[in-house]
């Protein structure tokens, strides 16, 4: 029996699990605490901006991620991408096609790290530890928008009653919004350093 290949996706509840749900209101908490950083860096130093649109790129980025979360926007693209297939005549091939899809990922980012590097290069280490948690996350999302069958397979699996997909998610959203909390304490003492003396 063939598949069928007409695109019915609609914007809804993604995952309407409490782990769902924990990761968005993560992302959003996330999110503010971020933009919260980017307002006390730029009192602390109006001058430093590079630290401050770290911070608020990473803001935008995980409220935008924190809706697509419940709104389910990649399940769309991914259908989209298996209706492409089909109608392409590639479709048995898609596995190849998901395959160099994440190699390209891998690729861009490799390709990006250097230029990180050397823009961050003055940076705290929790500006660097909000980077990785970041680049984790977003990695973990473009990975299974491109939907690869083992991969998936893999996230639905448990580790004590949890799925993987939430751990990952989730851990990567924490790291960040640790990362942020510090940054913000790290900014209040040094003002309150200047002050003192």
């Amino acid at each position: 029996m063939a598949p069928n290949f007409e695109f019915s996706w609609h914007p809804g509840i993604g995952d309407p699990t409490a782990g769902g749900w924990i990761t968005v209101v993560l992302y959003l908490l996330a999110a503010g605490s971020c933009w919260m950083t980017v307002r006390v860096l730029r009192r602390q130093d109006p001058k430093d901006k590079a630290d401050a649109r770290v911070w608020r790129n990473i803001s935008v980025l995980f409220f935008l991620l924190g809706i697509n979360k419940q709104l389910d926007l990649q399940s769309g693209l991914t259908e989209l991408g298996r209706m492409v297939a089909y109608s392409g005549g590639w479709y048995e091939h898609r596995q190849t096609v998901q395959i160099y899809f994440i190699a390209g990922i891998t690729a861009v980012c490799l390709a990006i790290l250097p230029v990180l590097i050397f823009g961050l290069r003055k940076a705290p280490f929790q500006t660097w530890m909000a980077v990785a948690g970041s680049t984790f996350v977003l990695g973990y999302v473009l990975i299974r928008a491109a939907s690869f069958h083992h991969m998936d397979s893999f996230l639905r699996t448990r580790l004590l009653g949890l799925k993987w997909y939430w751990i990952l998610e989730m851990a990567g959203i924490v790291i960040v919004l640790i990362a942020s909390e510090w940054r913000r304490a790290k900014a209040f003492q040094q003002v309150g350093e200047r002050v003192v003396n």
